[in-house]
C-alpha cells in the first residue's frame, strides 16, 4: 500500500498543471533570456509572464519581484543586502527566537561582521511578543525580520501589529514567508511589508527556485555579481524552467486558495481528533486558531519522535527533537515555546496538502496508534 505523506511544510509535489506548464520548457523553448533573436524573445516573455503571475498573487508589481534558487536564497538577499546597503543608517536588526535557520544563521553572519542583533523571545504558543520588540528598537535599528508562519508549529504571526511599530520609527520590514504563501493570504498590501521571501517548493513548484518582493525605493546591496540579469539584481541567467513552474504554482494557489484552506484543514482538524482519541494526553503546540490551516504539531508524552517515526514507516512526517544516548536535542523552536521536556521529545509534525485525503488521514492514525504502543506496550 503507498505511503500517506503528511509532510507538506517539508516540501511538495509539484502541481500536475504546474508539469504541463514547465514542459515546453524541457524541449523546443531552450533560448537564453538574455539573447535578441527569437529563442531568447520567447524565453524572455515566459520569464515576465510568470513575474506577473506571482506579483498577481502577492498583489504587487512585477518589478517588484526578482527570481532567486529559492527561499534561503530570498532571505539572505533581503537581510543581508539590506544591511550592508543601509550600514550608514544603523547596525542593529530585530528578528525573533523562533526563525528558520536560512534567517538565524544570517543574523549569525552579520553578528560576526559588526552588526548586533536582538531576539525577540515568543508565549507558549509561539507568537512573538510584540511588547518586547518594540522594546528592542533603538536609534540604530535598520531592519526588523519576522517569519509569517512558522513552519514548525504553524503559528502566524501579527504582521500587521509589528509593521505599524517600524513604519512609525523609519524601520524596513522582512518577512519570511515560504510557509504561508498559497496557504492562507498573504497580499503585500495587507502585510505592509518591505521585503517577502517565497519558496517554490512549498507552493506546488519545483526545488530550486523561489523569489523575493522588494518593494518600491527598498536598497539592497547586490550578493551575485556578475551580468545585469534581474534589473541588475541577481547575476545569472534566469532558470526559465522553473520561474515558468513557480509562476503556474503561484497561479493555481490564487485561484485554489480558498478550497484548498479549507481541504487541508478538514484532513488536519481529522487527524487532530483521531489522534485525541486514542492519546487522552496529546499536546498541541502552537496557537489554537492562529496557525496554518495544514499544521498540526504535537507532542506525545515520555516517547522519542525518531523512534516513534522509525516504527511509522509508513506515514511521512517530521520529529520536533533528536534524540541521542545522552542527550536530546530539542528544535529551537520547542525550546523558545518553553515545550515540556516530555512532550517535546515526542513531538511530530504533520502536514496536509491538497491531495491529502481522508482515508489517509485514518490509516495515519491507525499507524501511529499501533507504532506507539509497540514501543510503549503497557
Amino acid at each position: 500500500m503507498k505511503p500517506v505523506y503528511l509532510d507538506y511544510n517539508a516540501t511538495t509535489p509539484i502541481h500536475p498543471e504546474v508539469v504541463e506548464a514547465m514542459m515546453p520548457y524541457l524541449t523546443e523553448h531552450f533560448g537564453n533570456p538574455s539573447s535578441s533573436h527569437s529563442f531568447g524573445i520567447e524565453a524572455k516573455k515566459a520569464v515576465e509572464k510568470a513575474r506577473r503571475q506571482v506579483a498577481d498573487l502577492l498583489s504587487c508589481q512585477p518589478d517588484e519581484i526578482i527570481f532567486t534558487s529559492g527561499g534561503t536564497e530570498s532571505n539572505n538577499y533581503a537581510i543581508k543586502g539590506f544591511a550592508f546597503a543601509n550600514l550608514q543608517k544603523g547596525n542593529h536588526i530585530i528578528t525573533s527566537a523562533i526563525e528558520h535557520p536560512a534567517v538565524t544563521q544570517v543574523c549569525n553572519y552579520l553578528e560576526k561582521n559588526g552588526f548586533r542583533v536582538t531576539y525577540v523571545p515568543v508565549d507558549e504558543f509561539g507568537i512573538v511578543s510584540v511588547r518586547k520588540l518594540e522594546q528592542a528598537v533603538s536609534p540604530e535599528t535598520i531592519l526588523i525580520t519576522i517569519m509569517h508562519a512558522n513552519n514548525e508549529v504553524g503559528t502566524i504571526q501579527p504582521i500587521e501589529e509589528i509593521v505599524r511599530i517600524a513604519e512609525s520609527k523609519g524601520i524596513v520590514f522582512h518577512t519570511d514567508a515560504a510557509q504561508s504563501v498559497g496557504k492562507i493570504p498573504a497580499t503585500v498590501p495587507e502585510l505592509g511589508v518591505n521585503l517577502l521571501s517565497i519558496a517554490g517548493h512549498k507552493l506546488y513548484a519545483p526545488k530550486g527556485i523561489g523569489a523575493l518582493f522588494i518593494r518600491y525605493g527598498t536598497k539592497l546591496q547586490k550578493l551575485i555579481h556578475g551580468a545585469d540579469h534581474e534589473q541588475n539584481r541577481r547575476a545569472g541567467t534566469e532558470n526559465v524552467l522553473e520561474i515558468v513552474g513557480l509562476g503556474k504554482a503561484c497561479e493555481i494557489s490564487k485561484r485554489d486558495l480558498e478550497k484548498n484552506m479549507n481541504l487541508v484543514k478538514d484532513m488536519r482538524d481529522r487527524l487532530h481528533r483521531g489522534l485525541e482519541k486514542h492519546f487522552p494526553e496529546l499536546k498541541l503546540n502552537g496557537h489554537p486558531e492562529q496557525r496554518l490551516p495544514n499544521t498540526l504539531s504535537v507532542g506525545f508524552k515520555n516517547i522519542e519522535a525518531n523512534m516513534l517515526l522509525l516504527n511509522m514507516e509508513s506515514v511521512a512526517a517530521s520529529a520536533g527533537a533528536a534524540c541521542h544516548t545522552d542527550s536530546i536535542d530539542i528544535s529551537s523552536v520547542l525550546q523558545a515555546m518553553k515545550v515540556p521536556e516530555e512532550y517535546a521529545m515526542g513531538t511530530i509534525r504533520f502536514s496536509t496538502g491538497r491531495s491529502t485525503t481522508a482515508e489517509e488521514i485514518d490509516r495515519a492514525i491507525e499507524i501511529t496508534s499501533q507504532a506507539f504502543h509497540r514501543l510503549k506496550p503497557s
